[in-house]
């Protein structure tokens, strides 16, 4: 027995040695540089190897070698951080149906966390939105289907399917002593990417869900809409970037470049290799693919110039936080809301064939400033008044195991100090809200953009020059 499982990973080792090189030979020949070859981990290859044998000859049922291969390089790569993943040919084609706005499920942007589906935000307009589902909420069981030991990938698939047939999750909430069961209907999920109208004459509201092919194209025509109509009258724009997770870099590329001048840097990526290596600006060669006609061109030039203040909070994630970040170091918008998610890597699609890729970490975005988004996020320039402490208790990037540091020493996971300072300034007078954050905490979402966005009105009262931060509505009066 020990000669057959030593031959086998000496099999396999010749195997694995070989591809290794392969692929080494290849990438160097690919970006035509020379670079030293890493020398094989022979150890740790046997041991890989040891085991293979063992489970092929000692587990206790047969297990096909395609099967095993694609587990161990499943968690080669989950166990870097929590944003690489391998992707069989449902999970590539799942990838590439998601950026196109259009799909079957339910409506939750989602994460792994220890073992469980943990919801990083639900989308506008959706089955989970208006159910109540909630970010931070723990994904334990999918109809009979226990989620712990279960992929993400997998976990998604469950929760996708074809349109008006339901599903049950159950939910662990935090401050619940018992699990949550929604019954959800999917539905074919239809995202609206941009949102706008004018909340009263002179002031715009645009809200941009999720950064998609079509983002840029569509808030090119908001933009003309809106300012065709109100011609020569508008005195200030809100872009309003909460719970937006993120979605297409060249989406955030456009929507920053739409307010900031030609050519202003809007975002730079450092990793190890030279593709890594990106500056991206507000120019149609880093926002356009192929050769099309440019959108962005013929705005009207009040929007490069008309005062701005961009919304976010803790749901603001990835490509959001890339515009968020643009436009607050160009001093082009104020910034107003609550820390941002903090997801602030770039993850590449290399395809390795057969209709399969892998989905690797490479490099981290800065602001133009240098300032690193990855575990940190954006802190806004005014904090959210009525903020009820909610957004604090976020699930955020540097929450996540395995998260990816920011790449600057003295790396805190808590808040920025000037976050915890100006929350401290906040805290006087709120200490009535506790009553009524219990007796609303599970309530609906508040739709935003409507007439009870409390963060909506903070921002309007700072354009007109009030400083008091709107009453917090309450049926319970006090006493």
């Amino acid at each position: 027995m020990n000669n057959v499982i030593k031959k086998t990973g000496l099999i396999l080792i010749g195997i694995i040695a070989g591809v290794m090189l392969s692929l080494n030979f290849s990438a160097i020949a690919k970006k035509n540089n020379i670079e030293a070859i890493h020398p094989l981990p022979i150890e740790e290859l046997r041991t890989f190897a040891q085991v293979f044998g063992r489970i092929k000859s000692d587990y206790v049922e047969s297990v096909e070698d395609k099967k095993l291969i694609t587990e161990a390089i499943n968690g080669m790569l989950v166990g870097l951080d929590p944003h690489s993943s391998y992707l069989d040919k449902d999970d590539y084609k799942e990838l590439q149906i998601g950026t196109q706005g259009e799909f079957g499920g339910l409506g939750i942007q989602v994460t792994m966390e220890d073992g469980v589906v943990k919801v990083i935000s639900p989308i506008e307009d959706t089955p989970a939105f208006r159910a109540g589902i909630k970010t931070g909420d723990l994904i334990v069981k999918l109809d009979d289907t226990v989620v712990k030991g279960m992929s993400l990938n997998d976990a998604i698939k469950l929760m996708r399917g074809k349109p008006n047939t339901s599903i049950k999750i159950t939910i662990m909430r935090e401050g619940e002593s018992e699990p949550l069961v929604f019954n959800l209907m999917r539905a074919i999920i239809k995202i609206q990417s941009v949102k706008s109208k004018m909340i009263e004459p002179g002031y715009a509201y645009i809200r941009i869900t999720q950064f998609q092919e079509q983002t840029g194209e569509n808030l090119a025509q908001a933009i003309k809409t809106l300012f065709s109509e109100n011609a020569g009258t508008m005195k200030g724009l809100i872009l309003d970037l909460r719970n937006d997770p993120g979605g297409l870099l060249n989406g955030a590329v456009a929507v920053s470049a739409a307010f900031l001048p030609e050519n202003a840097l809007v975002v730079y990526t450092e990793g190890r290799s030279a593709d890594a290596k990106m500056r991206l600006h507000a120019n149609p060669e880093y926002y356009l693919r192929g050769p099309d006609e440019d959108y962005l061109k013929g705005l009207p030039p009040e929007v490069k110039t008309v005062p701005m203040i961009t919304l976010v909070n803790g749901g603001s994630a990835s490509a959001s936080e890339i515009v968020a970040g643009a436009l607050q170091d160009h001093k082009r918008s104020i910034v107003m809301g609550s820390q941002t998610f903090g997801k602030g890597s770039v993850q590449t699609i290399l395809p390795l064939g057969n209709n399969t890729a892998i989905k690797l970490t490479t490099a981290r975005y800065y602001t133009p400033n240098g300032q690193s988004i990855q575990a940190q996020g954006i802190t806004p320039d005014i904090l959210d008044e009525t903020d009820n402490g909610d957004d604090q208790q976020r699930l955020r990037e540097s929450d996540l195991n395995r998260h990816l540091s920011s790449g600057k020493k003295n790396e805190s996971k808590s808040q920025s100090e000037s976050e915890k300072a100006a929350l401290k300034s906040l805290k006087s007078g709120k200490d009535k809200k506790e009553k009524k954050n219990n007796t609303n905490k599970n309530k609906g979402p508040i739709e935003f953009g409507s007439a009870d966005d409390l963060l909506l009105i903070q921002a309007m009262n700072y354009f007109k020059g009030i400083t008091t931060a709107p009453e917090i509505k309450n049926e319970e009066s006090d006493s």
